[in-house]
Order: C-alpha cells, then sequence, then structure tokens
C-alpha cells in the first residue's frame, strides 16, 4: 500500500495550493484527481483577489498570474463595482483570469515541486484510526496517508463519507451556463431584464478603461436565468433555448452546445472543517452563489492557513490542537462571504422595491468609509482573525513593506516565499532574539521609516516587533518588551525543543 503524509482529495485551485504549501514545508503529500489532465470544460471562477495575489506574492509566483491575466478594478458588490486603487497594497486591483488557466499555473509550480498526481482516480471511501487514514480509491487500490484533506468540491465525498453536516440554505435562483454556437451576434454584454440578468461573451476579451472588449469570433459564452430553480436533471439545448426566447423572442439561431451546466444560489457550509484526522477546504467546506467572486479565492485561502499548521502537526513540533484553528479561523470568514453572498443576490432581483433598495445602497457605498470597509472585506484584504486584544495588526495581514536590513533591501513578502514564520525586529538589531526557535522561526533585524497603514482601518502605529505565521497574518505584535511573545511562539510554532 502505498504511504503519504497527507492526501488531498482534489486537484482545483484549493487542493493544486495546499499541496504547494504542504510540500514547501517538506511534507510528502499527494493529490488525488479523478481528470486524466489539468483540462477544465466550462466557465468556473474568472479572476483573482487583491488578498489571493499577496498570498501568490508571498511565495514568489504572482508573477505568473500577472503575466496572464487582466489588471483591472473588479472589486464589487451586486452590480456595484469598488475601486480599490487607494488601498496600500501592491496589489490594489483584481485579475481577471478564468479558472482553467489558474489551474494551469498552480498545477506547473506543483509540478516542480514534485508532488505525485494519482490521476483518473477517485477517493471513494476511508477508513480512520488511531495512527492514520486508509483510503479506497475506484480502481480499488488503498493509499494510506497520516491525513486526509478533502479539496473536492460541493458534492464532496470526503464530507460526506466523514458524516459532517453541511447546513444552510437551498436555492432560490438558477441559471444555466453554457458555451454555444449560434448564426446570429446576441447582444454581447450584461442585460437585467424583468426575467432576470442574461450574459453573453466570448472566451478571448481586453479590458480597456474598465470595460469588456469581446474578440470578434468564436464560440459564445451565455448565461441565462431559469424560471426554476429546484431542477434535479441536467440542463439542455432545449431548455436554453426556450428561455432565449422567452426573455429576447429569439434563440439568435443556436444550433450547438459545446457544453453546458448550470449553477444557483444554494448556500451551504460545513458544521466541522476537521473530523479526526479528515478535513475540509474549498468548495468541499462552503458553497454559494458565485456572485461577488469569492468562492475560489475564499478556498485558495483556506489552503494557505491550513497548510502550515498541517505541516507543523505531521512533524510533529506542534499538537494536534493546532488544527482547531484551522476551522476556528476559516469557519467565519466562509460564513460571512455566505451572508454577503445572499445580500448580493436579493439586490440582483428586478421588481421595483429591490431596485430601490439597490439605489439607496449603492448611493451609501459611494461614501468614503462603506466603499472601504464592504471592498477590504470583498478583495480579502480586511480578513481579520481574533487573536485577542491588542494593536490592530494582530490577526490581520501583515503588509508587504519595503525593510532595509544589513544585507540590503528586501520586501516583506520575499521573506515569506519560503513558508516558514518570520520574526521582524525593527528595533535595535539584536534587541530581541529567539535563539531557541531560531531552526523554526526566521529572525530578521530592519529597518522601516515609512508609514504603517491598513486597508480600510487607515494609519496605525508603528511596532518595535512582529512574529508573522507562514500565511501572513501577524501572530504578536511587541511594543518594546517581549510580552506575550513566547507564548505566542509556544502556541503557534510549538514549544521550543
Amino acid at each position: 500500500m502505498r504511504e503519504h503524509a497527507v492526501v488531498v482529495a482534489g486537484a482545483g485551485p484549493t487542493g493544486l495550493m495546499l499541496a504547494g504549501e504542504l510540500a514547501l514545508a517538506g511534507v510528502d503529500v499527494a493529490i488525488v484527481e479523478r481528470r486524466p489532465d489539468q483540462k477544465l470544460a466550462g466557465t468556473r471562477a474568472g479572476g483573482l483577489s487583491a488578498r489571493t495575489l499577496e498570498v501568490l506574492d508571498q511565495r514568489g509566483i504572482v508573477d505568473r498570474f500577472l503575466a496572464e491575466g487582466q489588471i483591472a478594478q473588479v472589486t464589487g458588490f451586486a452590480v456595484t463595482r469598488l475601486d480599490i486603487s487607494d488601498f496600500p497594497t501592491r496589489h490594489n486591483y483584481g485579475l481577471a483570469l478564468r479558472q482553467k488557466h489558474i489551474e494551469r499555473i498552480l498545477a506547473g509550480w506543483v509540478g516542480e515541486l514534485a508532488v505525485p498526481i494519482y490521476r483518473n482516480l477517485e477517493v471513494t471511501g476511508f477508513a480512520q484510526d488511531d495512527t492514520g487514514v486508509t483510503i479506497e480509491l475506484s480502481d480499488g487500490s488503498q493509499l494510506r496517508a497520516g491525513y486526509l484533506v478533502g479539496c473536492d468540491g460541493g458534492r464532496s465525498l470526503v464530507r460526506k463519507a466523514a458524516g459532517i453536516e453541511f447546513s444552510g440554505w437551498d436555492p432560490t435562483t438558477s441559471n444555466i451556463l453554457a458555451e454555444v454556437e449560434m448564426e446570429e451576434e446576441p447582444p454581447l454584454g450584461i442585460h437585467r431584464t424583468a426575467l432576470g440578468i442574461y450574459a453573453f461573451g466570448r472566451e478571448e476579451y481586453e479590458i480597456h478603461d474598465g470595460k469588456i472588449v469581446f474578440a470578434q469570433e468564436g464560440p459564445i459564452g451565455v448565461m441565462v436565468p431559469e424560471k426554476n430553480a429546484g431542477a434535479t436533471t441536467e440542463p439542455t439545448l432545449g431548455d436554453l433555448r426556450e428561455a432565449l426566447i422567452a426573455a429576447f423572442g429569439t434563440d439568435y439561431g443556436l444550433h450547438r452546445v459545446n457544453w453546458i451546466s448550470r449553477f444557483t444560489d444554494m448556500s451551504r457550509q460545513a458544521t466541522a472543517y476537521r473530523k479526526g484526522r479528515v478535513l475540509l477546504a474549498g468548495d468541499a467546506a462552503h458553497v454559494h452563489s458565485p456572485v461577488g467572486g469569492q468562492g475560489l479565492n475564499t478556498g485558495v485561502q483556506d489552503a494557505v492557513n491550513l497548510g502550515w499548521k498541517l505541516a507543523q502537526v505531521v512533524k510533529g513540533t506542534s499538537p494536534e490542537a493546532l488544527l482547531d484553528t484551522y476551522h476556528a479561523e476559516r469557519h467565519p470568514v466562509a460564513a460571512r462571504v455566505l451572508r454577503t453572498t445572499m445580500a448580493q443576490v436579493a439586490l440582483q432581483r428586478t421588481d421595483d422595491r429591490t431596485e430601490v433598495l439597490r439605489d439607496i445602497v449603492t448611493e451609501l457605498l459611494g461614501m468614503e468609509e462603506p466603499r472601504k470597509r464592504i471592498a477590504a472585506e470583498m478583495s480579502g484584504l480586511g480578513i481579520h482573525y481574533d487573536l485577542g486584544d491588542g494593536h490592530p495588526l494582530l490577526g490581520r495581514r501583515m503588509p508587504d513593506l519595503d525593510l532595509v536590513t544589513s544585507d540590503g533591501p528586501v520586501r516583506v513578502f520575499t521573506l515569506l516565499q519560503d513558508a516558514r514564520p518570520v520574526f521582524l525586529n525593527l528595533g535595535a538589531p539584536g534587541s530581541i532574539g529567539l535563539p531557541r526557535w531560531s531552526d523554526r522561526i526566521r529572525l530578521v533585524d530592519a529597518g522601516y521609516a515609512g508609514a504603517w497603514e491598513l486597508p480600510a482601518l487607515g494609519a496605525v502605529s508603528a511596532p518595535a516587533a512582529l512574529l508573522i505565521r507562514p500565511d501572513g497574518y501577524v501572530a504578536w505584535v511587541g511594543d518594546g518588551t517581549e510580552d506575550g511573545l513566547q507564548e505566542a511562539v509556544n502556541s503557534w510554532f510549538g514549544p521550543s525543543g
């Protein structure tokens, strides 16, 4: 029986990111994936948020994505675009890039890290015991792992087999997505009608001054609302034709479907992200409407929160209780995402009363304070893990500052590229030391003379020292003393040997 420290079910963006994180930490990780390769049929997520771009920057791979995507102010709430160009981050924008490209680039990175992927296989069941998990595969073979992580989507077999409840709300809306061939060109773009929101586009496009300009040729991508939100069968060309004629009086000569699927606003979340040696991340842990574009981004950030924690537990440097912080930190984030997507779906209704409500929300979001607060949330830059009272930086993302060290200038995110924790001393060199943890934590004496500013919060006081987790969040802030430092190090990175 083949053995690995961790087996990840699913090679989507979440599974790939998690495997990369574990591999960086030196953990033996393997992925089980049902697809024969990384090709992806259909349109899934369409871009990366500012915080996800920061996370990829922390690992030194963001340029691979920026080279293929299109930078634009795509942060928004319902139909209102929210400009984040004044936010204090190197990535004060979103990146328009289709999921198939995101996955291909991530898979390339994971390949460089030599992570094995068992393709054309699915996890069909598993059994936990005190020392690990025996995993059944669709070809009748087995894998043995210390931990199994379900990154296998909204219909997650891992979640179901673990007996983890997926509570939430049934769908109220349904949309057909398809790529089709048409005799006539439909009106490209997004159209609000009394029947709902319709969209036509092409695979290739460019963004100019915030406007999408589609290619002149190629198949047409279509999104149409359905009358019935509870359909259980797969949509057909006939269903699509009927919906188009109902809205536009024509099907534009629809004659071929390359692929067709549907999505709804079903909103559900796993009640537990961990059950023993089995964990969940991404869509396996939370599903919701794609409005707002937070699904893929939330999943990738789940992976970055979990990866270093799981690595430390596998290596024995931290107790298993560290894994409980994964649920404690990420469950509230996704619960909030479910709430914001449900609100946005409600604002997209086409009746007169919702139109008035949307006007008022748009008016509110035109004001500075609401814009900054909601934009920070939608871009992922406002995430705050509850690590107790203290400096505003505690539990928030560490800004990517330009530091000055004895070895020359360095960016904070460059210090995080090997996914190790960093202790940043901004006072006199050597004034605070962590010799007992130096094998585990990178110690950096540096200077920084600029302002400290956080998205939505604004200016904050300059700290004397910081303990930065591998996921880029601040675990301890020093005010010139070492109060609480040893407890923070023990808690997050294990007791000293």
